[in-house]
């Protein structure tokens, strides 16, 4: 069966005083100048206020955006790359960089903070999904602050999170913080552009509140990956799944974390769920679809059975074993996203069997289910 975690305890935003763990994400635009270096009294007054949170008794994890960026200018270019290696290049440069002034800030407040780099295998992954628990885990009880990036030297566009956003909120739940707090430009969320006499949203219950907001898709600084859409989609990837955030500018950084009402709070719902099926239902891309007859969408609709092949139709796509898929009715309309156990060349022969009869024909390996229960998410 699915186990489910327990809501946060962190109910409104100013909970967030006496929240006993936070996962706080700060943008390239709020740590870098226009040039590509990184913003000293930028860097140092972020830090000032989080070192003050982790001094009162906070665990706080930082995720940090400002690799790519903070390279730069050490190598000459003018603006943000479009080419992966080039891109992996800045990253290698600017990460060294970036955590050598975090190092220093964080210790003239007397905190040590740690450099931890995920790709996306790390939380999908269940024994990479461990270790990366067990380590952060074990830095927070050291009283560490784990100053947490993608591993953009490595990663490739296949398994890239995307951008640091949505990166936070699936170490939020990696961690089971207590709330998530996402650092921008932008004091909060609001229905148009703001320059243009938009209203603020301060609080999002559900997504009815943000029918009708136009929502901007890229910073004003020009050196990040993402912009407001992506933090909402964050903020609310992990309210849906039982962690609240808040969504607001670095200059509110004092006023956010003493529990103020200052940026957009989205309020939790749900229950949280295992950070792989956050990334299965919100980031993944799948790689080909399971067309399924009616039993067995009712089935897997249930949230409490696993696909076996006798329930499949069909086979669409080119993937592995491991990979993600759609599981759709014969109409087309996608029912659940899955990680599959059998790749696109195994599965075809093995439709509308019972796995009974699969294991006595071809071997033992094929009475396992084609998805199992636990590796689904209804959308």
């Amino acid at each position: 069966m699915r186990q489910n975690r327990k809501p946060s305890a962190v109910t409104d935003r100013s909970g967030l005083a006496g929240a006993t763990r936070l996962v706080v994400k700060v943008g390239s635009s709020s740590l870098t100048t226009v040039g590509g270096g990184i913003s000293e009294a930028a860097l140092l007054g972020l830090v000032e206020q989080l070192a003050a949170v982790r001094n009162a008794g906070t665990e706080l994890i930082l995720v940090s955006s400002g690799a790519i960026a903070a390279g730069l200018a050490p190598l000459g270019l003018p603006r943000r790359p479009r080419d992966l290696a080039t891109q992996q290049a800045a990253a290698s440069v600017g990460q060294g960089l970036l955590m050598a002034r975090y190092t220093q800030a964080f210790g003239a407040h007397g905190v040590t903070v740690g450099q931890v780099l995920l790709t996306a295998d790390d939380l999908i992954r269940r024994q990479q999904y461990a270790n990366a628990f067990r380590a952060l885990n074990r830095l927070l009880a050291l009283g560490v602050v784990p100053v947490v990036n993608e591993n953009d030297t490595v990663a490739t566009h296949e398994i890239r999170f995307g951008d640091n956003d949505r990166l936070a909120a699936l170490v939020a739940h990696l961690v089971k913080a207590d709330a998530l707090v996402l650092f921008s430009d932008v004091d909060s969320v609001y229905d148009g552009p703001p320059a243009q006499g938009a209203r603020r949203i301060p609080h999002v219950g559900s997504a009815e509140d943000l029918l009708g907001a136009s929502i901007g898709r890229t910073g004003t600084a020009g050196v990040g990956t993402g912009g407001m859409a992506t933090k909402v989609e964050a903020a609310t990837m992990a309210a849906e799944s039982g962690i609240p955030a808040l969504v607001t500018s670095t200059d509110n950084a004092a006023r956010a974390l003493a529990g103020e009402d200052v940026g957009t709070w989205f309020a939790s719902r749900g229950n949280r769920r295992p950070a792989r099926l956050l990334w299965l239902a919100h980031l993944a891309d799948t790689r080909g679809r399971l067309i399924l007859d009616d039993g067995a969408v009712t089935a897997v609709a249930s949230g409490s059975r696993s696909l076996l092949p006798a329930g499949i139709t069909s086979v669409d796509g080119d993937f592995e074993a491991g990979d993600p898929v759609e599981l759709t009715d014969t109409a087309g309309l996608v029912v659940a996203r899955g990680l599959v156990n059998y790749s696109s060349q195994e599965l075809p022969e093995m439709l509308g069997r019972s796995t009974r009869e699969l294991a006595r024909n071809l071997g033992p390996h094929y009475e396992r289910e084609v998805v199992h229960v636990d590796d689904i998410v209804l959308v």
